[in-house]
């Protein structure tokens, strides 16, 4: 029979090692970080082996945590999820669940409808979402989930590809009209970009039935905010490539005008991002339901009209099976 504080240890040792602090580990632990400690030091001791160097600033994994770490975490990981389908075969999904999402103009539409749609069907689990404009850290921020349309840097996520959103060029009339509408990629060498990053330039890559062109666009304003390039967009000062869905109101009520409308820029995958495929059941039945609702949302539009209803005479999502 297996020694049982020898699991919980281990256990323990999982929660530290993910956290990189005893701090935050005890904080979710519910135990004084003195007793924490002491624990991990007790169970080095049993297998004999230094699996955590610590020093007054940081807490590093040793050659030896790193290996039982890929093997512990698993088998904790399998063992809370054994717990938790226990439970909610019982009662159901229940718990809190944290989200993390880009605060861009459609997630602010069309998570808050999933989330509302998902909590009135599962009334035991409660909902947090953070709006993070930058790469999220799963384990170290203790979020359940991510929504991103960025691939993580961390090989040992999970990614589970949801949809593809459609891009395009977009400028107010009043650019247009002052610097004359392109009428062909190369155009666009001769008009001002507002670009995506921190430098001045950059190349924007579309097609066409086939046919292929990349242009080396400038400009003098840049910025890391696809809501802020909008905003300087509106205001006349250049054109802007972004999402469908972040702009659809404005082309709709003329604000925004589609530059180039019969070119395609490179599509935006749309990803739920886990730290494992072994997640607790309130996070897969959120994953379950958002994979199935998002296509359709970001499909379908605001209000219901799809996008070939508005300005542009195309679908602004390609939908992919989950």
């Amino acid at each position: 029979m297996p020694n049982s504080q020898l699991l919980r240890d281990m256990a323990l040792f999982v929660e530290v090692a993910k956290q990189k602090s005893f701090s935050k580990a005890a904080a979710n632990l519910g135990m004084p970080i003195s007793s924490l400690s002491r624990r991990i030091s007790h169970f080095e001791q049993v297998v004999g082996l230094r699996l955590i160097d610590r020093t007054t600033r940081r807490l590093v994994l040793t050659s030896y945590g790193e290996a039982y770490l890929a093997q512990a975490g698993r088998l904790v990981d399998e063992a809370q999820q054994a717990l938790d389908n226990l439970v909610a075969e019982a009662q159901g999904p229940s718990g809190l669940l944290k989200i993390a999402a880009p605060p861009d103009f459609w997630v602010l539409h069309h998570l808050s409808r999933i989330i509302t749609d998902f909590s009135a069907l599962n009334e035991n689990i409660s909902v947090h979402v953070d709006l993070k404009p930058c790469v999220v850290d799963l384990v170290g921020d203790n979020y359940d989930l991510a929504l991103t349309v960025e691939e993580p840097r961390e090989t040992s996520l999970i990614m589970r590809k949801v949809a593809e959103i459609g891009n395009g060029l977009f400028a107010a009339p009043a650019y247009l009209n002052e610097r004359g509408w392109p009428r062909k990629p190369d155009d666009l060498k001769n008009h001002s970009a507002i670009v995506a990053g921190q430098c001045s330039s950059t190349t924007w890559s579309m097609s066409r039935s086939g046919e292929t062109a990349s242009v080396a666009v400038r400009g003098s304003i840049s910025c890391n905010s696809t809501n802020f390039a909008r905003k300087f967009s509106l205001s006349g000062q250049g054109i802007i490539s972004t999402h469908r869905l972040s702009v659809e109101r404005d082309v709709a009520k003329g604000r925004l005008e589609r530059v180039l409308p019969e070119w395609d820029l490179p599509s935006t995958p749309v990803y739920i991002v886990t730290t494992s495929r072994l997640v607790p059941a309130k996070t897969q039945s959120f994953i379950k339901f958002a994979m199935k609702q998002l296509p359709a949302m970001l499909a379908a539009g605001i209000g219901g009209e799809t996008w070939s209803k508005l300005r542009t005479g195309r679908t602004g999502v390609r939908l992919t099976p989950p």
